[in-house]
């Protein structure tokens, strides 16, 4: 076990040096009743609830529709439908009781997206203890402010529960005033209720600062001379609080948390070692924190007398077979756990870059392909890494491999994961090089420098190898194609990327080779495609490990429902590579060619047998004469024609009518014994 990479290779150090997070600590001297910024006096710090505080009603509703299958953004849009006479305007100023917002607000939902709409479910979420949870980094700015003899004040749009008490899941004690809409049948942006906190603050309009994540309610209050913070991430809003206080508001280690009760370890023992180790003489304590971010392996901060350490190890348990190799991101083998070298800096989390300047996010991102790069231009030989991986048949390795997690790991029967693991192997392409590859290579696994554009670190080298470049500058790409609400790994395919300056998925592409000197790949959808499988695979891994208490992030039953979706993210991609296959075929009737000669090429779907199929006088003249794909029954041969009546027929009369139950076989504890019925339609089918 050592702390220092072994890597000689000053790039490969360079990119290797594994750290986490942003550990940048600014200290204010003074204890001053109020601070000065540029003339001005501030004595209170006004917060949002939704939003600012605890997470808000659109970023839930948006995760709640993705798992629950509701069109997106239906919710948010019945929650702004009728303005200041809608439901939910209503509700927040106690005009409605709960009972009659709910039905009037489900009705609504329900006509906008044409199907019926669980509003019940949702509210129930919405106010459940589990999601209405303030942010830390909002817990201890409050802290700080109030020990800067500063007041704090709450004032909210909310609502009364169906018990009759409003709804304000926070700590009374942290503020000075609260004000709410329901209480006082005023809601933001009417500017009688800021004047209201001001007035029970005894404060004037410029003597506060108001934070919200809404632009018409942070117009209101600056129209009365109130200062006003756009929130759209806490973190980032946080460090714009800071700069305009003048003090820090977050003095421990961030996205740290008290060390989970399933993931302690002996602190004695690692002690002791660390102090034989490194050579430390100290009898202070080793002061021990849990890393929020990451859903595999166990990640720790520890201090111990002047050092600061991160510790990363394999998760307690039984675990999949060649899980979580955190071995192979260092260069030490068979080892259950390493330390390694804290390095302060920034990690983004939310790949969109909320309250960056447009062309610093894309600078961000220019020196995210940099990175790729430089990993990928180092020569394995060069570094005695030669034998970090098979040079050959990386691609077919990684498709068994997942496939064997996925398996290892299933709980139920995805459809698209099972064509994905039909189809994968059948569209390898082939490797045209062998470089250093990362594995995990995504936005919020590179360290930033606090002030430029400029990789510190790089983390999480666990499936890093030898193998095709390519797999990871598609994996870099995965935030390009999912939404900003997916609670795992967001996105930002419903973000406008002109807009926020973000290079698109292609031009990112082309970036990469021009920097590498590379001509485009033709099958960029492959790569995608075998990416979102890779995701769906780990998900389900993550989601197999909360049910026994293994997973890393408290987080991690969420990820139960949205193994599915991604694997229908997935197979979009294998269905685009297919039509591009089908597009590039040479001029032949598909109808004279041998299912069997398609089963050989790449240019196949599904294999189907080794009958062969001819075009007859009766097929569609038009059709034969454009040796044109097939889109409607009547463009079949005759024979063709009438086996798929008869299927239609078949489906109809026997299959249907069977999905019932053939549903609660699947969901049952005899789901991996052949169900009878499916045996009976064997022999009942009609070809």
């Amino acid at each position: 076990m050592c702390v220092r990479s072994c890597f000689q290779s000053s790039c490969l150090q360079w990119a290797w040096r594994t750290a986490f997070l942003k550990h940048i600590q600014r200290r204010h001297q003074g204890s001053h009743r109020w601070t000065h910024l540029g003339g001005s006096t501030y004595r209170a710090v006004i917060f949002d609830m939704g939003g600012v505080l605890i997470p808000s009603p659109g970023r839930v509703a948006a995760e709640w529709e993705v798992q629950n299958r509701i069109p997106s953004g239906t919710i948010l849009k019945a929650l702004m439908e009728g303005g200041e006479n809608g439901p939910w305007m209503r509700f927040m100023r106690a005009e409605i009781t709960a009972e009659g917002f709910l039905r009037e607000f489900g009705r609504l939902c329900s006509e906008m997206s044409k199907t019926s709409v669980p509003v019940d479910s949702f509210f129930s979420l919405l106010t459940s203890e589990r999601v209405a949870k303030q942010f830390p980094v909002m817990t201890e700015a409050i802290t700080q402010i109030r020990a800067k003899g500063l007041q704090t004040a709450v004032l909210s749009n909310n609502f009364y529960l169906p018990n009759q008490k409003s709804f304000l899941p926070l700590d009374r004690k942290q503020f000075d005033v609260v004000v709410e809409s329901c209480v006082e049948g005023i809601c933001k942006p009417d500017p009688r209720i800021y004047k209201l906190c001001l007035e029970r603050l005894g404060l004037q309009p410029s003597e506060s600062i108001f934070l919200d994540d809404l632009g018409p309610n942070l117009k209101a209050a600056a129209s009365l001379g109130i200062h006003t913070i756009k929130v759209n991430d806490p973190e980032t809003a946080v460090k714009e609080l800071e700069a305009l206080l003048g003090f820090t508001l977050r003095l421990g280690v961030p996205n740290t948390q008290p060390v989970r009760k399933t993931m302690e370890i002996p602190k004695d023992s690692l002690k002791k070692y660390l102090k034989d180790l490194l050579g430390i003489q100290t009898t202070g304590p080793l002061e021990l924190l849990q890393f929020d971010h990451g859903q595999s392996n166990p990640t720790y901060y520890i201090r111990l007398a002047n050092r600061d350490l991160v510790l990363r190890k394999k998760p307690p348990g039984t675990l999949l077979p060649s899980a979580h190799a955190i071995e192979r991101e260092f260069s030490v083998v068979g080892t259950p756990f390493y330390v390694m070298e804290y390095c302060p800096g920034l990690i983004y989390k939310d790949p969109s870059l909320p309250g960056l300047e447009p062309s610093h996010r894309r600078a961000i991102y220019t020196a995210m392909n940099t990175v790729l790069c430089k990993i990928h231009s180092v020569d394995p030989q060069a570094v005695g890494l030669e034998d970090y991986g098979k040079q050959v048949a990386y691609i077919p390795r990684q498709v068994r491999t997942w496939v064997k997690q996925y398996r290892a790991s299933e709980t139920s029967t995805i459809p698209a994961m099972e064509r994905l693991i039909e189809w994968l192997p059948l569209h390898l392409p082939h490797q045209q090089r062998t470089t250093l590859v990362h594995g995990d290579f995504r936005l919020d696994n590179l360290v930033f420098h606090a002030e430029k554009p400029e990789v510190l670190a790089v983390l999480d080298w666990e499936l890093s190898t030898l193998g095709d470049p390519l797999i990871d500058v598609a994996y870099s790409c995965l935030a390009h194609y999912l939404p900003s609400s997916f609670p795992v790994l967001r996105g930002f395919n419903d973000c406008d990327l002109t807009q926020l300056g973000i290079p698109a998925a292609e031009e990112y592409f082309r970036m990469y080779c021009l920097q590498m000197g590379l001509p485009p790949t033709e099958n960029w959808n492959f790569y995608m495609a075998f990416s979102f499988f890779r995701l769906a695979a780990i998900l389900q891994g993550v989601y197999r490990r909360s049910l026994t208490g293994q997973a890393s992030s408290a987080h991690a039953e969420q990820t139960g429902k949205l193994t599915e979706f991604v694997s229908n993210l997935a197979w979009d991609f294998a269905v685009k590579e297919g039509f591009r296959v089908f597009k590039e075929m040479p001029f032949k009737n598909p109808l004279t060619r041998s299912c069997h000669t398609w089963a050989r090429s790449q240019s196949q779907w599904y294999p189907i047998g080794t009958r062969s199929y001819s075009s007859v006088p009766e097929a569609s003249p038009a059709h034969a004469s454009r040796g044109g794909l097939v889109i409607s029954p009547e463009s079949l041969s005759p024979p063709v024609r009438e086996l798929y009546h008869r299927l239609k027929h078949f489906m109809e009369q026997h299959v249907y009518p069977a999905e019932p139950e053939l549903q609660s076989h699947q969901a049952s504890a005899a789901r991996w014994s052949p169900s009878p019925l499916i045996e009976d339609l064997k022999v009942k089918q009609p070809w």
